[in-house]
C-alpha cells in the first residue's frame, strides 16, 4: 500500500513539473462573431474571406474593414524550477513537521485486537444470587 501511494505521489509530481513547465499558444481565427478555426501546434486556417492585400504600391485606396480577425493567447510556462527554502522560518518548519507527523499517524492501524481483561480471572461464583433471592430478569 505504501508503494503504491508513492509511486501514485512521484507521477502526480511529474505531471505538475510537466504541465507547470509546458508553453504553449492558441491560435483562434473568428470570421465575424462565429469561432471559424482554432490551433495549439501551427497557424489556424482562414475562411478565405479575408480582403486581399492591392499589388500596386503606388494606389492609394482606403482598406475596407475585413470582417475576419485572428487572436493569439500566449501561455508561458515557468522557467526557474529551483526553488530555495532558505528563507523557511523555525515556525513554519515545526508547522510542517507537526502536520507530516499528525497525518501519518491517522493512516496507522493496530496490529493485533487489544483486549484489556484479557489477564484478569473472572470472580468466582459461590452463589446464584438471582436465584437465592429469586429475581429474574424478563
Amino acid at each position: 500500500m505504501k508503494s503504491f501511494f508513492h509511486k501514485m505521489l512521484s507521477v502526480a509530481m511529474a505531471t505538475l513539473v510537466l504541465f507547470t513547465t509546458m508553453s504553449f499558444t492558441l491560435d483562434m481565427h473568428y470570421c465575424g462573431e462565429t469561432l471559424v478555426d482554432f490551433s495549439l501546434a501551427q497557424n489556424a486556417h482562414t475562411c478565405g474571406m479575408e480582403i486581399p492585400q492591392s499589388e500596386n504600391d503606388c494606389e492609394t485606396v482606403v482598406p475596407e474593414q475585413s470582417c475576419c480577425s485572428d487572436k493569439q493567447i500566449v501561455v508561458e510556462g515557468q522557467d526557474n524550477l529551483k526553488l530555495s527554502f532558505d528563507k523557511v522560518s523555525f515556525e513554519q518548519q515545526a508547522f510542517v513537521a507537526t502536520f507530516f507527523y499528525t497525518y501519518i499517524n491517522l493512516f496507522e492501524d493496530l496490529d493485533k485486537n487489544i483486549v484489556p481483561f484479557r489477564n484478569y480471572n473472572p470472580p468466582f461464583l459461590i452463589r446464584d444470587i438471582q436465584k437465592l433471592h429469586e429475581t429474574y430478569l424478563i
